[in-house]
């Protein structure tokens, strides 16, 4: 499948048709991530495909030689994003492998993106070269770019993911085995980065600049929003009194806050009975409580959130979003934010971005430095 940009530029993915009990079922693939898509609508030469997650669908029409042609169509905060699309049947790269690989390119990069005001921004990638099959991630200050998948071609790296929410495309030149150059990232419909890297094993996430703290003269939280049902829930209810509470601050528009709540929903589901409770605080792209319930409950059905998901109503967008929902605590900069608070109703830590799956190695750190926080606090 491809996507098109206004500007020419193709977002190719990859994914699989299969028979579940019956009924027609797609699977994503983007590296070792398949995600299961099972709401699909076939009327007449059209079809209709809801991402599981997200507010993000297919609308689209099937050829005579097989093929699909229409449009991806996905909310945000002000108008539709909506892009064209083709797929065609038994295409199984993504990128046709014309060269040898110049270089193995495997190992950690210290990266920089510079946008088209100059600004600049620091990131680590990490790659794992087969051939000229290559997979990896970028990581940032408020999380990473989830499981990225492509080729190395000659001096050429291609790379590219679709989740239903992002649609990313790398490419870069390979000047030698320690320096890549001439690198682009592309992002939905318009988003442009030029990047470079250099090979660096020691290379590490520079410290956060957007971290979140209590205000002066605060150390509790105080909030009261309404759950998917409408009912009230408050942080002072019963429930969380004498519990380590997990606030996850998220919003159903965002990837690495898929992530997290997957991790979170598992993790509560296995250590609840210990005396933890978890909270979804959401900001999302409308201030319209129906359509937040709609997407969030996706969230809710295909992670099987057994904690309460409560709508703040604030907009994602909305510069005094956190003085309006959370003024006890500095300006929410990134999406997600973890507050952990103690059994005596105190807040003892703040945790920003969401390191996942896709990193590997850097997500089972930080599993163990969650257990290590929740062992703690438990312990107190």
């Amino acid at each position: 499948m491809e996507l098109v940009r206004p500007d020419g530029i193709v977002v190719p993915f990859n994914f699989e048709v299969k028979t579940v009990k019956g009924k027609k079922n797609l699977f994503f693939r983007n590296a070792a991530e398949r995600i299961k898509v099972d709401r699909i609508q076939f009327r007449k030469d059209s079809v209709f495909i809801e991402m599981p997650v997200f507010e993000s669908h297919f609308a689209g029409k099937f050829l005579t030689n097989g093929s699909m042609e229409g449009m991806w169509i996905k909310g945000t905060s002000t108008s539709d994003l909506v892009l064209p699309f083709t797929a065609s049947p038994g295409v199984q790269d993504r990128f046709p492998i014309h060269h040898s690989p110049a270089q193995n390119i495997t190992g950690r990069w210290a990266v920089s993106f510079v946008s088209s005001d100059t600004s600049e921004r620091s990131a680590v990638a990490e790659y794992k070269q087969e051939g000229n099959k290559l997979t990896g991630t970028f990581l940032t200050t408020t999380g990473d770019y989830r499981y990225l998948e492509g080729i190395v071609d000659g001096d050429s790296i291609l790379l590219s993911t679709f989740d239903g929410s992002h649609a990313y495309f790398f490419k870069a030149k390979i000047i030698s085995a320690s320096i890549l150059q001439n690198g682009h990232h592309y992002a939905g419909a318009k988003g442009h980065q030029e990047w470079t890297a250099k090979k660096d094993p020691t290379a590490h996430i520079a410290e956060d600049a957007s971290a979140v703290y209590l205000r002066p003269g605060e150390d509790r939280l105080h909030f009261a929003f309404p759950d998917l049902n409408g009912k009230t829930v408050s942080i002072n209810d019963v429930r969380f009194k004498n519990k380590v509470v997990v606030v996850q601050i998220m919003g159903s528009w965002c990837p690495n806050c898929m992530d997290e709540t997957k991790f979170l929903s598992d993790y509560y589901l296995k250590n609840r009975s210990r005396g933890l409770e978890v909270v979804s605080l959401a900001y999302e792209y409308s201030n319209d409580f129906e359509r937040s319930r709609k997407s969030l409950l996706k969230f809710k059905e295909r992670f099987n959130v057994q904690y309460p998901m409560l709508i703040t109503g604030a907009r994602t967008n909305d510069s005094l979003r956190t003085e309006e929902t959370l003024p006890e605590i500095s300006p929410i900069k990134m999406f997600p934010t973890t507050i952990f608070i103690g059994k005596n109703g105190k807040v003892k830590k703040f945790d920003t971005g969401f390191t996942g799956p896709g990193t590997g190695a850097h997500y089972k750190e930080f599993k163990k430095r969650f257990n290590a926080t929740i062992d703690t606090l438990l312990r107190q």
